[in-house]
Parts: C-alpha cells; sequence; structure tokens
C-alpha cells in the first residue's frame, strides 16, 4: 500500500497494490499492520456500503459527535465518486478547509477520513457502490450534516446540470459549517 498526503495533513489517500496477470488482479485492500507503519492506530469496527443509482447522487457532508465520533476508510467498489473531507476541527488551522479526491473502482484508491472531519461524495456515473470501514458504530442522537454548498467551504463540485444533485431531504436542509453547534 501506498499511504499519499494530501493538502491536509491528517487526511490520507490510500493506493493499495495491485498484482496482477492474465487472470486479472489481487490487492489487499485494508492492512492493519501497514496503517500502524504509518502512525494510523486506529480500530475498525464495523463495514458500511451504499449504492447509488443515478449519477449525481449527493450523499452528506455526514459527521458523528462524541461520544460515537468515526473515522472511516471509503472506497469505491464499481463506478467513481467525487470523495469530499472538511475540517471541523475548530482548533485546526485547517478548519473549513477541505480535501477532495476522485476515487474509482478502475484505480482502487482509497481515502482515510479521520475523526473530526465532515464527510461526503457525489457519483460522478451511474450504479456506484462504495465501501467503507468505520471506527464506531452509526449512533442517530450523535449524526450530524454539513450543508454540501456552503460558501465558506467552497467545495468545487461537478456540475449537476439544472436539476442540482439528487440528495436526500435531511441532507437539503443541513445547516451551515457557522451554526454548527456540535464541532470538535
Amino acid at each position: 500500500m501506498d499511504f499519499v498526503p494530501t493538502t491536509i495533513a491528517d487526511v490520507i489517500e490510500i493506493r493499495p497494490r495491485r498484482h496482477g496477470d492474465n487472470r486479472g488482479w489481487f490487492a489487499e485492500t485494508f492492512k492493519q499492520a501497514a496503517l500502524l507503519e504509518h502512525g494510523i492506530d486506529l480500530e475498525f469496527t464495523q463495514d458500511n456500503e451504499s449504492f447509488s443509482a443515478p449519477a449525481g447522487t449527493l450523499r452528506g457532508l455526514h459527521y458523528q459527535t462524541d461520544p460515537h465520533a468515526q473515522a472511516k476508510i471509503v472506497r469505491v467498489v464499481r463506478g467513481s465518486i467525487l470523495d469530499v473531507a472538511v475540517d471541523i476541527r475548530r482548533t485546526s488551522p485547517t478548519f473549513g478547509q477541505h480535501v477532495a479526491v476522485t476515487l474509482t473502482a478502475d484505480a482502487g484508491n482509497q481515502l482515510l477520513v479521520p475523526v473530526g472531519f465532515a464527510h461526503g461524495f457525489c457519483t460522478l456515473e451511474p450504479d456506484v457502490q462504495v465501501a467503507y470501514k468505520v471506527t464506531g458504530a452509526y449512533a442517530p442522537d450523535c449524526e450530524r450534516s454539513l450543508r454540501w454548498d456552503d460558501p465558506t467551504i467552497a467545495v468545487d463540485w461537478p456540475d449537476f446540470g439544472p436539476d442540482g444533485p439528487v440528495m436526500s431531504d435531511k441532507d437539503l436542509d443541513a445547516p451551515l459549517l457557522t451554526d454548527q453547534p456540535d464541532l470538535f
């Protein structure tokens, strides 16, 4: 595995090495020892998976507050996404900044999203399947959302066309960063 830094030090792109031959390829998509070698000491407790049928589906930006905050490793099983992590740690020098990485099933790259970051993604094609490991179980009482188009964060999302992204009502109604009471 290769660990590639992003513009925010704690968010890391992980690139598993693929070993191929005439049958196809093999890759280790998760290896605790490799994470530990790179100073990443996280205990993953749950795997999640989502499927989005239409291109332009936007999920997020989501996070969970303490005591159920989550770190994530996100990867695409089918298709491609623009994956976004927003630093919501109030005392961080990168507070309010984000990292956006294109993840594809073809490339097999992944994104480590640490605790203290809101996370979301949009699908870049139809029929996208995303899998992610998390360090804690889903806790509805700790779940929060951040508005996807918050101008202070200024994520450069792809053009969704005149109808905008396909989103849940909950995500459409998410508050701005400045209106978030439960940040890290």
